[in-house]
């Protein structure tokens, strides 16, 4: 075989073997030279029950496809870890169960990296996929550094069109939240990501485990501002994320605390669109789930 070896991480909680058999099937489609494996790690699910879901398409073909507890109980970023050591490859990646890699993803991005010599991180464009619809997200730039990623999250820059060497994810993640926007700001500090401004990946929203887990997404983002200080420096990036955390204590009818996060987004930006929003919610005039369907219908999230 030539070309690099690529190891693909596929954590499941095997709840959704349909969605899990399409990722699996669309990463094995993949046209790549060199040798591909796939460890799909069972989260706090039975694995034997994993086991039998993609069997067929584990026992088709020459690419290796294993199937590993989580040690330690559920628990993504953990998941992530188990998977990546396991695998012996030059080049890790990503693939949520819930998502499908279109084709020419890992050439286009393997191609990327070596015209940058050095470069050890790539994302792609995503297609989110929500109600019938779907609607390509893209970046704009084919480089993507630290001040892309505190100004916006960057959507595209998913967990799923991750591919790279020498990281891990931060077990520290609380209950598994922005762990993957952590390890890519981490990976843009080192060196700009190599970004491939061509959707490659679906994502299906409406259909994550996290998307109303709203205590958890306030402690993942009170996370990422005490991890990454240049989140409040930015006064963009601190209006974002300030409206986010007044959304999820709306959502939760907190409304003392939405008020508090949204008088600091609107100090920081005055035209930050997240705080009306959240005072919308905390003053029950729009419902938390009403708000991401029409946001998710446009392929954006809060």
């Amino acid at each position: 075989m030539s070309g690099p070896s690529v190891g693909v991480v596929i954590p499941t909680r095997g709840d959704r073997p349909a969605l899990l058999r399409a990722a699996l099937a669309a990463v094995l489609a993949q046209r790549h030279p060199g040798r591909l494996e796939v460890v799909i790690v069972a989260d706090g699910c039975d694995v034997g029950a994993v086991r039998r879901q993609v069997a067929d398409l584990a026992a088709d073909g020459p690419r290796r496809v294993r199937v590993l507890a989580n040690p330690g109980g559920p628990h993504l970023a953990r998941a992530r870890n188990a998977g990546i050591a396991a695998l012996d490859t030059e080049w890790t990646a990503f693939c949520d169960d819930d998502d499908v890699w279109l084709p020419g993803r890992l050439a286009a991005q393997l191609a990327a990296l070596r015209a940058e010599p050095g470069a050890d991180f790539a994302s792609c464009a995503i297609e989110v996929e929500y109600g019938g619809r779907r609607i390509p997200r893209l970046a704009g730039t084919d480089r993507i550094g630290p001040e892309h990623l505190v100004r916006s999250r960057m959507v595209m820059v998913h967990s799923s069109t991750f591919l790279f060497r020498g990281y891990r994810v931060d077990e520290d993640a609380p209950g598994g939240q922005n762990e993957d926007w952590d390890l890519a700001l981490r990976a843009a500090k080192r060196r700009p990501i190599v970004h491939v401004d061509r959707p490659l990946v679906r994502v299906r929203w409406g259909l994550s485990h996290y998307a109303t887990h709203w205590a958890g997404r306030i402690a993942g983002l009170e996370w990422m501002l005490d991890r990454h200080p240049e989140l409040v420096a930015d006064r963009r990036g601190a209006a974002r994320v300030y409206g986010q955390l007044a959304f999820h204590h709306a959502a939760l009818g907190n409304r003392r605390a939405a008020a508090r996060w949204a008088r600091r987004a609107l100090g920081r930006r005055w035209a930050e669109p997240r705080a009306p929003l959240a005072l919308a919610v905390a003053g029950g005039l729009l419902s938390p789930r009403f708000v991401l369907g029409l946001l998710h219908a446009r392929g954006h999230g809060i």
